[in-house]
């Protein structure tokens, strides 16, 4: 090399200036389809979709440490665009598609966000105030300020009573987030706190209505019938309501009457809850069959359609044991003299409410020293009601009542042995016996809503029959 250097200065400097540009041109002429070739080489390799790794092990390098010996290898000026590879597109779009959330309610969100944060019951102690209870759980003078401007909060959490609870959850940073007071077993109260500010709403349970059965037969009184047949004290007093146009249940009732009826009980997230309305019934009163079924109305009928309620009840009183029946011969208690007894008494405790047999205008209001304080309504031009030996009238003269208005309470004024009602019944100026005096006809249900009202009757009539049969079959 040394000799072709020195044999070069040896010639002419024109000649060793067209020397050198003849080799650079030999050079650029041998070195421009190599370099072409090989970048399309590349850019076919690509855009196939295929990567040659030659040398490169698989297994430790990336796609990036590829990329970058690759872009080594072509000169920056020939280099062509790489068209994204399917191993590249799939990234991209994963990450567009985790920028898409599912949509997710606010409820659920901030109920996700009240489980993870701590909750504590806190039970209200007598004499609590809402803001002493308040303290306790630590809140803020602000979440208490805030809270107690809510309506509903402001309207049931001022008067909370000793023995209720009221649950409050807190954030991890110890901040107010939730607050929960059951109003009742169905209902709760909710005030939720959020970036926004409190939020409150009550919450309902979603009620379960299920039918049950149940029947008895009298032996010794109604009352212990009842009971012995799992229905509650409400549940029997329902039921002497229901018939006590019918039946005066205070003298009528004999051993062996019997009832049968269907009713509703109530549950929410399975959980029984209360007993609901009685939906169909039969009574079995000294061998006459009376029945009731309930309509969407909220009124009872007979099964045939006939309503329940009539002009006049049987008894002024709800039902207790009586000191003597209808007896035209029966002997005064004071004077001992065969004397007509033209009525009913009715002993309870001295205070117990008297009702006005049915509507009408009170006649008198007053006292004597036989009847003690007394009351006589005037119903229309048939029927006339009297009501003896009160303790208190709660009416005036030329007052109207309506059926079931309390006009008095029993007690034991005027000429009495003890303390009772003595109850008459006039009919055209007659005494009749109140407990079998004919009374006027119910009115029948409406005639568009009897084809609907005979249909449900027939139906639940059948099913308080087929649970009578399979009781008896049971016994």
């Amino acid at each position: 090399m040394g000799k072709v250097i020195t044999l070069l200065k040896l010639l002419p400097k024109m000649h060793q200036i067209l020397l050198t540009v003849l080799v650079s041109v030999t050079l650029i002429i041998l070195v421009l389809p190599a370099d072409d070739a090989q970048a399309s080489k590349n850019a076919n390799s690509q855009l196939s979709g295929t990567i040659e790794l030659n040398h490169l092990d698989e297994s430790t390098t990336t796609t990036s440490e590829f990329n970058n010996q690759d872009k080594l290898k072509v000169p920056l000026a020939f280099r062509t665009p790489t068209p994204p590879s399917s191993a590249s597109v799939i990234p991209k779009m994963n990450d567009e598609a985790n920028l898409v959330k599912p949509e997710v309610s606010i409820a659920a969100l901030r109920a996700e966000k009240v489980e993870q944060d701590h909750t504590e019951t806190f039970k209200v102690k007598s004499g609590d105030t809402l803001a002493a209870l308040f303290k306790r759980a630590d809140l803020s003078a602000r979440d208490v300020y805030e809270i107690t401007l809510l309506p509903k909060a402001k309207k049931h959490l001022l008067k909370i009573m000793p023995g209720q609870e009221i649950m409050i959850s807190k954030s991890s940073e110890g901040e107010f987030t939730q607050l929960k007071f059951h109003l009742d077993p169905v209902s709760t109260l909710v005030i939720n706190k959020d970036d926004k500010g409190y939020e409150e709403k009550v919450v309902n349970k979603q009620i379960e209505s299920r039918t049950k059965f149940a029947s008895a037969t009298i032996s010794s009184n109604f009352w212990n019938a009842g009971v012995g047949a799992g229905l509650t004290p409400n549940q029997i007093m329902q039921l002497a309501t229901i018939f006590g146009w019918d039946i005066d249940f205070a003298l009528d009732l004999r051993k062996d009457d019997n009832f049968s009826i269907i009713f509703e009980e109530e549950f929410a997230d399975g959980k029984f809850l209360r007993n609901g309305n009685i939906l169909a019934a039969e009574f079995v009163n000294q061998g006459d069959r009376y029945t009731a079924v309930r309509y969407t109305d909220g009124n009872y009928y007979s099964e045939e359609g006939r309503s329940m309620r009539k002009a006049f009840l049987r008894s002024p009183v709800d039902f207790k044991y009586v000191s003597s029946s209808f007896n035209p011969k029966r002997l005064h208690p004071v004077t001992g003299q065969v004397r007509a007894h033209r009525g009913v008494d009715y002993v309870a405790a001295v205070g117990t409410p008297i009702k006005a047999a049915g509507k009408g205008r009170v006649i008198k209001s007053a006292y004597n020293k036989y009847n003690g304080n007394y009351v006589f309504i005037k119903h229309n031009d048939t029927y006339t009601t009297k009501y003896l030996h009160l303790k208190k009238r709660k009416v005036k003269q030329g007052q109207s009542v309506k059926q079931g208005q309390i006009i008095g309470t029993l007690g034991a004024t005027g000429r009495v042995t003890g303390a009772h009602l003595h109850y008459e019944f006039i009919v055209n100026g007659t005494h009749r016996n109140p407990r079998t005096v004919k009374l006027p006809k119910s009115l029948p249900i409406a005639n568009k809503e009897k084809p609907a009202f005979l249909a449900l009757s027939k139906q639940i009539m059948a099913k308080l029959q087929q649970n009578k049969q399979v009781q008896l079959a049971s016994q």
